[in-house]
């Protein structure tokens, strides 16, 4: 089993050709309101109706037959005929993460893959966190299988059933918390690919965000399959439960069949009681099915109805992760990248404390070698403060010589780096990824293979652990039979991870210097030693060079050539790699001693320096809402 997911060019999701209608700015007095706006109120919202003819003799008035006249107050929208070359019939069309990187996406479907689960509850709260972080119109749409029986006794009966093409009602609900219901019934004929495109066509017109809630069946239905496979991305709600990952596995190679591709918009996302114990249940999944994504946690498994949804306040650690994947649909996750560095990646620890000092929240973080380690610590729950402290341990005379421990022979490298993970577990434990704050993903290099790992499941120490492992120096750390070098290698600064998990904003850390900045400090250097060091000590350090004869980390010597060699290598890379960030912070560093741990200070400062300096621009970055930056959808109108 790999307990990670191999990297690549990640592709996102592109809006289907057929929704990309013109769009016009709305009116404010009919535009639908959400959040606190002292327009917005439970209620219904009217559509604006277009006469068609056709469209009106073919509409379903709940029991599976026309009326011919569209049924009293309801009217049709005209369905654009889709282009014959970009038919969602065929192949789906994707567009790369280069191109997209945090769009907003705009047709969400959320498939429940246990009845056990509580969807309406998750539903209905992912809806209301969409509306307040985007501030942009959302409506969920229910659908139900067996007509009036939805997710409750008391859900109210289907607005329209789905038989066949989809016809849009002269009202749609509006509830208390802003965004809009609409219950979608499926009668004895089955939703057409035709029906489910017109679906998402004409609700794209009129909100910004549409989410599909469907319950998967097993096997999974053709018209299941059919909302999965054209959304923009979906969601795979399951239990931590092994019948679950092979439902997940099932669902997934039909995906893969129906759109040609590796279906990388598909999320799995697995919701853990309160006090549930993952138990090895990622890796599972990652070796069977897909990793998993993101975790719900604190999640009641019971079934509850829209009533009991509208009554639940969600708070601690349940709120926190239904808010992030609402942030993630609306393309405001925020995310934080920390480079490779050595004893420079300290920086982060400057950097971490100012974003925690003014209440600046980072959604997920991607670390490379140093990175990974900060990171890591930082996501168990310990804040900058206390990385400050157990940095500031290694300042004691022979604490960085504790961390040394020597293999013989030195075959793969020359220190096994067990200490280093020993001192790591003192934090962590055996802490799993489903264990911290927010999602992580840390970045190893694959020996065999060369390519990036980024590491999702089980200990996250152990990927910690090959995170750091310098080839040459360290020992390859080997995971489920396969061997792992520093990510450094590879991805010294993971911004391309955080765009393939979907986040935006992304802010990058790259605390590593360049030859402009090296050469700078060497100068200094150098000009510190000739003004400071007597004639004396200069020619004691001539005739007994001890340091440069018995430290192999000493200027010139093997381990330090290694090092710099592959600081030498990093540089381009990690400054190509920060260009796809939105903001990126470096850190004013000119020592280009890597294992420089006893003086983590004059690597903290200049961290909090940086980030000072470019407070505004951060602020100014994690606030902006997609919502209020795009073209608006079809304005609401009132019926004639």
């Amino acid at each position: 089993m790999k307990s990670g997911q191999a990297g690549g060019e990640n592709k996102e999701r592109e809006l289907l050709p057929s929704l990309r209608t013109e769009e016009h700015v709305p009116d404010p007095n009919t535009a639908p309101q959400c959040g606190n706006s002292p327009a917005a109120g439970a209620g219904s919202c009217p559509l604006p109706v277009t006469q068609s003819p056709q469209a009106n003799s073919n509409y379903n008035n709940g029991n599976g037959h026309g009326d011919g006249n569209g049924g009293p107050g309801w009217r049709a929208l005209p369905v654009a005929e889709p282009d014959d070359a970009n038919s969602h019939s065929r192949s789906i069309v994707r567009a790369s993460a280069s191109r997209f990187p945090t769009q907003p996406n705009r047709i969400v479907t959320l498939a429940f893959l246990s009845e056990h689960l509580p969807a309406c509850l998750i539903s209905r709260q992912l809806a209301r966190s969409l509306c307040v972080e985007t501030e942009a119109s959302v409506v969920l749409v229910k659908v139900a299988s067996d007509g009036n029986k939805a997710a409750g006794a008391n859900d109210a009966a289907p607005d329209v059933f789905l038989n066949g093409e989809f016809h849009m009602p002269a009202q749609v609900q509006r509830a208390e918390a802003g965004f809009h219901t609409l219950t979608l019934g499926v009668g004895s004929e089955p939703p057409s690919p035709a029906g489910i495109q017109s679906l998402m066509e004409q609700l794209g017109r009129h909100f910004r965000h549409v989410l599909i809630e469907v319950a998967a069946s097993e096997p999974p239905t053709p018209w299941i399959l059919e909302f999965l496979a054209r959304s923009d991305m979906a969601y795979l709600f399951l239990q931590a439960a092994t019948e679950d990952v092979y439902r997940l596995d099932v669902i997934m190679r039909e995906v893969r069949g129906r759109s040609g591709d590796d279906a990388r918009h598909i999320r799995p996302i697995a919701c853990l009681a309160p006090d549930q114990q993952i138990d090895g249940f990622d890796l599972l999944a990652l070796r069977i099915a897909s990793p998993i994504h993101m975790y719900v946690r604190d999640c009641t498994m019971v079934a509850g109805s829209t009533r009991v949804a509208e009554q639940f306040r969600p708070g601690g650690r349940f709120g926190a992760d239904i808010r992030r994947l609402a942030r993630q649909i609306g393309g405001v996750m925020v995310g934080l990248a920390l480079s490779s560095g050595a004893a420079k990646g300290l920086a982060h620890i400057g950097v971490i404390q100012v974003l925690e000092e003014n209440g600046i929240e980072v959604d997920v973080v991607a670390g490379s070698s140093m990175g990974a380690y900060v990171g890591a610590i930082w996501n168990f729950g310990c804040d900058g403060r206390e990385l400050e402290r157990l940095a500031r341990e290694l300042e004691a005379r022979w604490s960085l010589w504790s961390l040394l421990d020597p293999v013989f022979p030195p075959r793969q490298g020359f220190l096994r780096g067990l200490a280093v993970k020993k001192r790591l577990m003192r934090t962590l434990g055996h802490a799993r990824f489903a264990n911290l704050n927010r999602p992580l993903r840390i970045v190893a290099s694959n020996l065999a293979t060369l390519e990036r790992m980024n590491f999702c499941s089980g200990e996250v120490a152990t990927a910690v652990h090959a995170s750091i492992a310098v080839p040459g120096i360290c020992v390859p750390v080997t995971i489920d039979g396969e061997a792992y070098v520093d990510g450094g290698i590879v991805d010294p600064l993971p911004v391309d991870v955080l765009r393939e998990m979907g986040a935006g904003p992304n802010i990058a850390v790259d605390a590593i210097p360049t030859p402009d900045r090296i050469r700078y400090g060497l100068q200094a250097e150098l000009e510190l030693v000739r003004r400071n060091e007597n004639q004396a000590r200069r020619l004691f350090r001539k005739v007994l060079p001890l340091d440069t004869q018995l430290n192999y980390f000493a200027r010139g010597n093997l381990f330090e050539i290694l090092m710099r060699s592959l600081h030498g290598a990093q540089i381009r890379v990690a400054e190509a790699a920060g260009k796809r960030a939105d903001l990126v912070l470096r850190p004013d560093i000119c020592d280009d001693r890597w294992l420089d741990f006893r003086d983590p200070g004059k690597f903290i400062t200049p961290g909090r320096e940086v980030a000072e300096r470019h407070l505004d621009e951060i602020k100014a970055l994690v606030a902006r809402k997609k919502g209020k930056h795009e073209p608006a959808p079809e304005s609401v109108a009132a019926i004639a």
